[in-house]
């Protein structure tokens, strides 16, 4: 729809209520509408702001949802970081449409969604605000696409909304995941696509919210035209619980579940997964007939038993795991984890350094589960995405009256959040000088003081910091504090660009498993996956393969699904060919470099040499 002046809008809306409106009178906005002016009184031409809660009543009424936040996070987070790019806020609202979580995009529409109160806290239930993304989706329980002046209240007309409702363990509608964007020249195709990312994405969270819920037992995924199903089944095949697709698909209800009904009556397995291993399944219906090809994974505890080299099931299990995960087969990643070990819980800063989308939050996120401080907060803060003006406030907090439109109740600021566990400042590279200084005096003194603070608050933090710039030719350059530098860099772990990686093949069938897990790739889309360059790094193959994953027909991601624009193909890279050329020696022959230089026809003491100059890690 073109965009309309106020008048014109609010007379349109209320022509609605008689069906003489310009729009299909039967749409889902046309209902909305109609519910607004009928059922919740309200004035499309009305203005002001959102109902927003303090800082106190945002943690009260986060409280009970507080494990689905937790679980629903990672996804949350890779959510905002592919579709910051595009302007997109991001938002996590419980049931009645409070924001719970945020995460802004860049600093020219922060300030946008800032002073309209799109953040966390506020409240854009249908029933207060009209029609909009996340009050209509919650009030209808279903996906939709809010944009521009389809808005009930003219003052929204600059924002356009993509909602996915969030169901929890028991199909129970538990929030709601909204993106918003203020941008002119994304039309409504655009927004579309970015709907269907977000569904994805709160798919993905629906099962992690399903597994971590059902931990003990065994669960099965079930194929489905809508979509997959998931079902937990006890030792004797009973089932103990049915998400909210698998209840539809087989009409499973609570009363049912809860009789422990045996799994038999509704799916059969041609084989079982008896070994305690996840594993691929053929499936059939009651009656025999073919269902398709399933999924089922045994209990973590039977997980982390079954295999033959694995610790004894009261052995700990390894914290570091996650971190050995993240390194796969990569030298020098295996060999930056090995250090990470050294320094166990150590309080040392840590710098990681490496481009844009490589995973640097991903990577800190498992440095502090790895740590002793995994049970406090882990806090972030992206220092290029935050107006220098919010940065102050958000990072040392501030006291009740600091400043103009400051919270009544002050706030505590994000280093105090994070006081027994670790801050990770990301972009750190982008800080503003001024606020240097006061980050170094944390540093060194272990205190911050708020803005306003009549006195300092002690604080006990471990520091992440992250960059994709060179700090060390910043700090010989005046622009960034030498001091600081040396402060941050306790140990500096650098994370390889995806076409840098030594194992690149085996992290894209990894991720191509996470984002498109019903999908099989053609040879002809594999063939473009292995040789592409990546310039967005693992941001990039995600969202390539979550679209692709999303747009496939049959399960089959062909070359058409892919959208990689050709960055880098003008002119050849000799320098990154050869790095990779004996990047790949290295891997195929395990780190050892005598057996690489063997097979690449170069002596020993060349290949060291290169090894030197390019810079290339090596386990050993």
């Amino acid at each position: 729809m073109a965009s309309l002046s106020a008048s014109n809008h609010v007379a349109r809306v209320l022509s609605v209520a008689n069906q003489l409106a310009d729009v299909d009178a039967s749409s889902r906005i046309a209902d909305s509408w109609r519910r607004c002016l009928i059922s919740h009184k309200l004035d499309p031409a009305r203005q002001g702001p959102p109902q927003t809660l303090t800082e106190a009543e945002v943690r009260h009424v986060a409280e009970p949802m507080e494990q689905l936040i937790q679980l629903a996070t990672p996804e949350l987070e890779d959510l905002a970081r592919v579709l910051r790019e595009a302007g997109y806020c991001v938002n996590l609202a419980d049931p009645s449409a409070t924001m719970l979580w945020s995460r802004l995009p860049g600093p020219a529409d922060t300030e946008i969604f800032m002073r309209w109160k799109v953040y966390t806290g506020s409240n854009f239930s249908e029933a207060f605000e009209g029609t909009n993304g996340l009050g209509t989706a919650l009030a209808e329980q279903r996906p939709i696409l809010v944009h521009r002046d389809e808005h009930f209240r003219a003052q929204w007309h600059m924002f356009s909304c993509a909602v996915a409702p969030l169901f929890d363990h028991a199909g129970r509608l538990a929030g709601a995941v909204n993106i918003t964007s203020c941008r002119e020249d994304l039309e409504r195709a655009a927004h579309q696509l970015a709907l269907a990312v977000t569904m994805e994405a709160t798919r993905r969270m629906e099962g992690a919210i399903f597994r971590g819920h059902f931990r003990n037992a065994w669960i099965a995924t079930v194929p489905g035209d809508g979509g997959s199903g998931l079902l937990a089944y006890d030792d004797d095949r009973r089932i103990v619980g049915a998400c909210r697709s698998a209840r539809a698909l087989l009409g499973l209800t609570d009363g049912l579940i809860a009789s422990g009904i045996d799994l038999s009556r509704y799916v059969k397995f041609d084989r079982h997964a008896a070994r305690g291993v996840d594993e691929t399944v053929e499936l059939r219906r009651a009656d025999g007939s073919a269902l398709g090809q399933g999924h089922v994974a045994p209990p973590l505890q039977t997980r982390s038993s079954a295999r033959p080299l694995a610790p004894r099931r009261d052995a700990p299990v390894d914290r570091f795991d996650a971190l050995h995960r993240l390194a796969g087969r990569d030298p020098g990643l295996i060999r930056s984890v090995k250090r990470l070990r050294s320094i166990g819980d150590h309080n040392l800063p840590v710098l990681l350094h490496g481009e844009t989308g490589v995973g640097k939050d991903v990577f800190a996120r498992a440095i502090h589960a790895a740590s002793s401080r995994a049970r406090s907060n882990y806090v972030a803060l992206n220092c290029a995405a935050m107006p220098e003006s919010l940065i102050d406030a958000e990072l040392f907090g501030y006291e009740a009256g600091a400043f103009t439109g400051a919270r009544r109740d002050g706030s505590k600021g994000l280093i105090v959040q994070a006081d027994g566990g670790t801050l990770f400042l990301d972009e750190i590279g982008d800080m503003p000088i001024a606020l240097q200084t006061r980050l170094l005096r944390v540093l060194e003194n272990r205190e911050v003081w708020p803005l306003g603070a009549l006195k300092p608050v002690a604080v006990d933090i471990r520091l992440i910091s992250a960059t994709h710039r060179d700090l060390g030719r910043m700090a010989e350059e005046g622009g960034f504090r030498a001091d600081l530098y040396f402060r941050l860099r306790g140990l500096e772990v650098r994370l390889p660009a995806l076409r840098e990686r030594a194992d690149r093949d085996d992290v894209i069938r990894q991720i191509a498993r996470e984002e498109a897990p019903n999908c099989r790739l053609s040879d002809q889309a594999w063939s473009q996956l292995s040789a592409y360059s990546y310039p967005g790094n693992m941001r990039q193959l995600r969202h390539v393969l979550r679209l692709a994953g999303c747009t496939a027909e049959n399960g089959i991601i062909t070359d058409a699904d892919l959208d990689l624009p050709p960055f880098g193909k003008a002119e050849p890279d000799l320098e990154a060919a050869e790095r990779a050329t004996i990047v790949e020696a290295l891997r195929k022959h395990g780190g050892r470099v005598a057996e690489a230089a063997r097979a690449l026809k170069l002596s020993r003491a060349t290949l060291y040499r290169k090894i030197k100059l390019l810079k290339i890690e090596t386990a050993q």
